[in-house]
């Protein structure tokens, strides 16, 4: 009987843990959980946690929080190297959920292991979108005389972005580079399928080389960090969930 009740109490004491990111019955960690920033390294202080996010009505550009929590959204205030979000959590293959809002003319990005860019952009109605447009795998850029892409990306197949001051949903499957025992790379980085608001956007491209300027100082890796872009204009997001993604379950790969 005393066992019994010290294995009750252990349970008890594990399930109770309220970790930085939780994880379901799938493996899905949660990075916003019940502490939203505590999911993200550094001090954050470019960051508010509220309930919602809604356009300013005195200024269609900005944003206003409304109360409650489970939703970031950058102030644009502070050192620029707290205006991003950059995961604690590293992660290889793997099927990210991100939800977001921006205001008019706003941009942002979703970096798969801090390299791989996906934009946001406010480019509803836009007759043919760009690699810069909402849902393009952002172009190759240099930094010098000044900052300036030197490729064309990979333009989302459909305009799928959704209007300014709408919630938005994007689900990647992401398949990350491979390398041999001595760290050379064997097979770039994927972005096996890319969906926008319920709409297939990218399917099977194949990544060479990191996104922007990452791919002159950054190098690639078999893990790394979600970034969540939050420097370039205000933006919001809410549930945050990244998912191992079983490669060889869903290919068959060996």
């Amino acid at each position: 009987m005393n066992k019994l009740r010290a294995t009750i109490a252990l349970i008890a004491i594990l399930t109770a843990a309220s970790p930085a990111t939780s994880a379901d019955k799938d493996n899905r960690l949660d990075l916003t959980g019940a502490d939203e920033l505590s999911a993200w390294q550094g001090d954050c202080d470019g960051w508010v946690v509220a309930g919602d996010a809604a356009l300013n009505p005195q200024d269609e550009r900005a944003l206003v929080p409304e109360p409650g929590r489970g939703v970031l959204i950058s102030v644009l205030k502070g050192l620029a190297e707290f205006r991003n979000l950059s995961s604690k959590e590293s992660f290889g293959d793997q099927e990210v959920h991100v939800e977001f809002l921006i205001p008019h003319g706003s941009n942002a990005g979703v970096k798969i292991q801090g390299l791989y860019e996906i934009q946001i952009a406010d480019s509803h109605g836009k007759a043919k979108s760009t690699a810069s447009d909402c849902g393009g795998i952002y172009p190759r850029a240099e930094l010098t005389p000044r900052y300036h892409t030197i490729d064309e990306g990979v333009p989302p197949r459909i305009n799928a972005a959704g209007p300014a001051g709408q919630w938005q949903q994007l689900d990647v499957v992401f398949r990350a580079p491979r390398f041999d025992i001595e760290g050379s790379k064997t097979e770039n980085a994927r972005f096996v399928k890319v969906v926008l608001n319920g709409q297939v956007i990218h399917e099977d491209v194949e990544l060479p080389w990191p996104t922007g300027h990452a791919w002159r100082k950054e190098k690639e890796v078999a893990r790394g960090p979600l970034f969540l872009q939050g420097d370039h204009g205000p933006v919001a997001y809410r549930n945050i969930h990244v998912k191992t993604w079983n490669c060889r379950e869903a290919t068959g790969e060996e």
